[in-house]
């Protein structure tokens, strides 16, 4: 049985006054743990700033033995390989790495894991992947505390308003994946039951549908005296500047409606606190993932055609840009005014045309086809060790299952008369 965290503590502390044993050359090295924080990544600095904290402020719920580093996925520096080198350089052996992530869509699925895999395999260290944030009571608890304030601040600057005349709508990411996306929906309705607003509505910040305006329209035809806005994000970046531009335009049209723009999550105690479970838990066993509505796993709704699709990272080819890559702010931009609206997202618009299978929020004007020439079926067992370790020798081409409903009106064609007239 493994030791709880506080158990090796203990156990460390009674053994400080005994004589060194003596170790056998032959024997295997002793196991020296270390944390991987591997986050997705932004064109902002401020979020990448943001998620810096996240790793400063979780070694203090950890052992203090165990050395804590970062990376991530795409755009920002350090990539994941960059922490993974500074923990093997520290002479850990044994990396628990999660996801910093609130959902577990491909990036937590496919992309992180594949990043994980081929360097295990490169280095011969072990690593443990756990599992994202997801539906958990602190979780709900950290966004309750943060709509609480921005009710609060609205009260005391326009007055008080029942509870069951504000509607709250929460905001997710957005993916190609309905597990994903459906436990935005989970989140949304335990805050809406738990904080008793009269009602609530959820929409996407990308990919998926509603998106944001269409999702703050509909709730503004529904005549609730205030509106929340709520986005269940981690930390600031494009899409934050996106859903608090949609609300100030929808608020606009609509001035006999109170609108409240909540905070996003950030780190808040309880999140660091979630983040801290997510990798102790990876001591009792791997921490799977939930794979009964994984599209890749089970015959998803209208998703039945990714069943068994290889593991594989789609995100190399962007990694380490850094923040100040072209398409981190919208002065850059030929289709946008004042914020990101994700035009171009448009097929056919911005040099993009493969159907928004996946959404980074910034022009993706790659110029590769997407068809990945090498095939390897498997179960995708995604957050209990993927072990294909397979390299990425293939030309940039790879295969994105194109989002079924990219044409759907409340998606991302909602945003086309936003684009901004040709000069």
């Amino acid at each position: 049985m493994t030791n709880t965290p506080q158990q090796s503590r203990r156990e460390g502390a009674a053994g400080a006054d005994a004589a060194p044993a003596l170790r056998d050359p032959a024997a295997p090295a002793a196991e020296k743990i270390g944390v991987m924080i591997c986050g997705h990544g932004s064109r902002s600095q401020a979020a990448v700033d943001q998620f810096a904290v996240l790793a400063r402020k979780l070694p203090a719920l950890l052992p203090p033995e165990w050395p804590v580093d970062y990376g991530y996925l795409e755009f920002a520096n350090p990539v994941i390989r960059d922490g993974l080198d500074r923990l093997r350089e520290a002479g850990c052996n044994r990396i628990l790495a999660v996801p910093g992530m609130l959902f577990a869509a491909m990036h937590a699925k496919n992309d992180i894991p594949t990043v994980l895999n081929t360097y295990a395999a490169r280095h011969g260290i072990r690593v443990d992947y756990g599992r994202e944030l997801g539906v958990d009571p602190r979780m709900v608890r950290a966004a309750a505390s943060r709509i609480e304030t921005a009710v609060a601040e609205a009260d005391a600057a326009h007055g008080p308003v029942a509870r069951h005349d504000t509607c709250l709508v929460v905001i997710g990411r957005g993916a190609s994946d309905p597990d994903a996306n459906g436990n935005v929906s989970k989140i949304a309705r335990l805050l809406w039951e738990g904080m008793g607003f009269g009602w609530c509505e959820v929409g996407y910040s990308g990919v998926t549908f509603p998106l944001v305006e269409p999702a703050l329209e509909h709730a503004a035809r529904l005549g609730y005296k205030r509106i929340v806005v709520f986005p269940y994000f981690l930390f600031t970046g494009i899409l934050i500047d996106r859903i608090y531009g949609f609300a100030d335009l929808v608020a606009a049209a609509h001035p006999d409606i109170q609108f409240a723009k909540a905070g996003y999550l950030n780190d808040h105690d309880l999140v660091i606190e979630t983040f801290a479970e997510r990798v102790t838990e990876l001591l009792d066993g791997p921490a799977a993932m939930n794979c009964g509505m994984c599209k890749y796993r089970a015959q998803v709704l209208g998703f039945e055609a990714e069943i068994g699709a290889p593991q594989e990272s789609h995100h190399h080819h962007v990694e380490g840009q850094g923040a100040s890559a072209p398409g981190s702010n919208v002065e850059d931009c030929g289709l946008c005014d004042t914020f990101c609206t994700g035009a171009c997202r448009l097929e056919g618009v911005g040099g993009h045309s493969h159907g928004g299978a996946h959404d980074h929020a910034h022009p993706h004007d790659h110029g590769h086809s997407h068809d990945h020439p090498h095939d390897h079926a498997h179960g995708h067992g995604h957050g209990h060790g993927h072990g294909h370790g397979h390299g990425h020798g293939h030309g940039d081409d790879h295969h994105h299952a194109p989002y079924p409903h990219a044409d759907h009106p409340l998606g991302p064609e909602s945003v086309r008369k936003h684009l901004k007239a040709p000069e």
